[in-house]
């Protein structure tokens, strides 16, 4: 994405879109990192003259790093099963509340914190000289400079959110050295120059300066929600939907551990105080499940039947972990309403309006749960990412959350990227406010109001949101 900026514009281009393909191999499911690094070469080669650069990507995934500065690996993926049953060792050793009071970091089976663990005795981690959060490893062959980027590390749960510094405290009990990572920097520092080598293949001219962003794409798409003033809540969507508020402080007690919500560090100096939701994810993986067996489906018909299924019909728990892995995601989806004794979805408009129903009720819970939690009042529900485009989605969403709903902008992460790089070279001025207020004045918004009828009353949302939750304590009392 190419960003023009300047006081009072801000526009985006797409310069050069490339697949993002995992790759299994004896077992390990991987990352195709060259493929990466070769499509960031391609779309600087498509930029054209820039005046600088700036990655941001996934979190808590990495590469390792020999002496040489030579890559150990393709990195392994976050979905990969090498981390089942890790965390339960991990807690053996460091208690989640302990480890909870010290990151204040969301439990989430593929942490960087437990793929190291895992690693911990392996051979290439014995062998690793520096280890790199993914957009610090593709900076580094851009540039040839390390670094850490702070925003993203805050992923790892291995950062002290107080301290905006590392944690020796769960590094040193767990064997995990902390000196394989390069020094921190943060958001607007930065981060060298492109390689005369990379200059000459994308035949850029330089210099061109490399500048650290928000490398955790929420990060970025935070500081891309077109927000006026604080009394707002945001669902930064894709994949995952993270939902939650953006704070000056973390929330580290032990009733925030148990509802799960993380403090992870955004832009200025904030805390992004969220949950993780399993998000989009479960659609993109019903409609590939759908393809591979011969259905292949227009989203926006099949959108359209999914708004004139029975509302509320069936749902499920959208941040089970049951549904991290990628396969068969329409069985599991029915399997999960048959467990829970709601009708299993008959058509697949069906289970598309039950994956959509589920996101708004979880939007909802990880809402009303944060505004308790954190004692911080809402009155508007930023939704940003490629869910901003999905009306159904954003409209039931307000229906849930009784909120009015903002959508847009959908390339919220590119966005913020650019206004921190925008301003870090002087283009920008002012805190993050001002740089909204250029948001809000320049982007597309689509505003959705509460509305009863099609989509579900306020209080069959209401009975939902209370069936499910009964649900979840049912299951964990089985699960003792």
């Amino acid at each position: 994405m190419v960003g023009t900026v300047a006081p009072d514009a801000l526009e985006l281009r797409e310069a050069h879109r490339f697949p993002n393909r995992p790759v299994r191999a004896r077992g390990t499911l991987h990352w195709d990192i060259l493929a990466l690094y070769a499509g960031v070469l391609d779309g600087l080669r498509a930029a054209g003259p820039v005046a600088s650069v700036g990655i941001d990507s996934w979190a808590v995934d990495y590469g390792l790093l020999d002496a040489d500065g030579a890559l150990l690996g393709n990195p392994v993926h976050y979905r990969d099963a090498r981390t089942e049953g890790v965390s339960e060792r991990v807690a053996r050793v460091l208690p989640p509340a302990e480890l909870y009071a010290a990151t204040g970091l969301q439990h989430l089976p593929f942490n960087t914190v437990y793929q190291l663990a895992s690693a911990v005795g392996s051979a290439q981690l014995a062998a690793a000289g520096a280890l790199l959060l993914i957009p610090d490893l593709l900076t580094y062959w851009l540039t040839g400079e390390r670094g850490t980027e702070l925003t993203n590390a805050s992923t790892t749960q291995l950062i002290d959110p107080r301290t905006r510094d590392w944690s020796p405290t769960v590094a040193d009990a767990l064997g995990i050295p902390l000196s394989l990572f390069p020094p921190l920097r943060g958001p607007g520092d930065p981060a060298g120059e492109l390689l005369p080598a990379v200059l000459e293949e994308t035949g850029l001219p330089g210099p061109v300066p490399v500048t650290a962003v928000g490398s955790h794409d929420t990060a970025s798409a935070v500081a891309g929600v077109p927000a006026k003033g604080e009394r707002f809540a945001y669902i930064a969507t894709g994949t995952w939907s993270l939902a939650g508020l953006e704070l000056d402080a973390p929330v580290l007690t032990e009733e925030s551990r148990r509802a799960n919500f993380t403090n992870e560090l955004g832009v200025d100096g904030t805390v992004r105080y969220l949950r993780n939701i399993m998000g989009l994810w479960l659609l993109q993986e019903c409609l590939r499940d759908w393809e591979t067996h011969g259905r292949r489906h227009d989203l926006d018909a099949l959108l359209r039947e999914a708004a004139a299924a029975p509302p509320l019909r069936s749902v499920v728990d959208a941040g089970d972990p049951a549904f991290i892995a990628p396969g068969r995601m329409p069985e599991r989806i029915a399997d999960a309403c048959r467990e829970l004794g709601d009708p299993v979805p008959r058509t697949d408009g069906e289970t598309v309006r039950c994956v959509l129903d589920s996101l708004a009720l979880a939007h909802r819970r990880a809402l009303e749960d944060a505004r308790e939690l954190a004692g911080r009042d809402v009155d508007t529900v930023h939704i940003v990412g490629g869910g901003a485009r999905n009306a159904l989605l954003c409209q039931l969403t307000a229906d849930a959350c009784g909120l009015p709903v903002v959508a847009g902008p959908a390339e919220a992460a590119a966005l913020g990227n650019v206004l921190v790089q925008a301003r870090a070279r002087g283009v920008l001025h002012g805190d993050m406010p001002d740089l909204r207020r250029l948001l809000h004045k320049t982007q597309p918004l689509r505003q959705y109001e509460p509305s009863s009828g099609d989509h579900g009353t306020p209080a069959a949302w209401g009975r939902a949101a209370a069936r499910l939750a009964g649900r979840g304590r049912r299951k964990e009392g089985l699960c003792g």
